[in-house]
């Protein structure tokens, strides 16, 4: 799976990919909200994880960006957040992200969540 990791802390960003390819995914990055926007319109990713809390555009401000563009729409977004309350969650659903991960990440949760996302096959 190609997956768009949206994260502006170098040291969670350098974990979670390692973790990532490490489990066989493709990663790009993007340090914040305005070049996640571009990154997914440009590369279209299989999902995106992304960080709520970024410099220049906040993670939900580029999920409501890309949920209102029809060529990103479809693309799942997993939000990432050291934000863990019920309303914090409910913000994210609200922004149009698809799943929500609390920070510190619980890394087979999360895998749990990107494998209901994995796409189809068009092997046999």
């Amino acid at each position: 799976m190609f997956i768009l990791l949206a994260e502006d802390n170098a040291d969670n960003r350098d974990m979670l990919s390692r973790r990532l390819l490490k489990r066989g995914h493709r990663i790009a990055v993007a340090e914040d909200g305005v070049i996640a926007v571009a990154q997914t319109r440009a590369l279209k990713p299989d999902l995106v994880l992304m960080d709520i809390s970024m410099p220049n555009m906040s993670g939900l401000e580029a999920t409501v960006i890309l949920k209102a563009d029809p060529e990103t729409a479809s693309v799942p977004i997993i939000a990432l957040t050291a934000h863990a309350m019920s309303s914090d969650r409910q913000a994210c659903m609200d922004a149009g992200c698809n799943g929500f991960a609390s920070k510190p990440i619980d890394f087979p949760a999360l895998m749990d969540q990107i494998e209901t996302y994995q796409p189809i096959s068009n092997a046999a």
